[in-house]
């Protein structure tokens, strides 16, 4: 699923909003771990975390049409 070599470069922001997406799945996966029936939904933040993702990688890729993007 995660490949680094493909995932853009991200910003502090996007960074920061990453985390605070993992840090709630993993919340949400020990109230699964907990639970009678073990099943806790997750999709909604999987999608905000695409959303995430997609909206660094169409930056990288505009900074990258108009000449400015940052070097690695």
């Amino acid at each position: 699923m995660f490949r680094p070599e493909n995932e853009p470069q991200l910003t502090v922001g996007e960074k920061t909003r990453i985390g605070w997406l993992i840090a709630r799945m993993a919340k949400r996966g020990i109230a699964a771990h907990n639970s009678p029936t073990g099943d806790v939904y997750q999709a909604d933040l999987q999608k905000k975390l695409d959303k995430v993702l997609d909206g660094a990688r169409k930056r990288e890729e505009e900074a990258t049409r108009s000449g400015r993007a940052r070097r690695r």
